[in-house]
């Protein structure tokens, strides 16, 4: 039991003293280039879903009765 504690004692130190934090403006900064590499992805996502279909609904096209 006494390992987990000094386990435990040890990682929270390292949590606050080792550990560098960001601050909020690099936080901020962080989260709107996610949010905006997120979008663009969909975007993308996106585009290649709608042409596929729309090749494969042609190519289908080529097999109805």
């Amino acid at each position: 039991m006494e390992k987990v504690i000094a386990y435990l004692k040890s990682t929270s130190e390292e949590l606050m003293t080792k550990v560098s934090w960001p601050t909020w403006e690099e936080l901020q900064s962080s989260t709107i280039i996610v949010m905006v590499a997120s979008i663009i992805f969909a975007g993308v996502v996106f585009i290649i879903d709608f042409t596929s279909n729309f090749a494969m609904e042609i190519f289908y096209k080529f097999f109805e009765n």
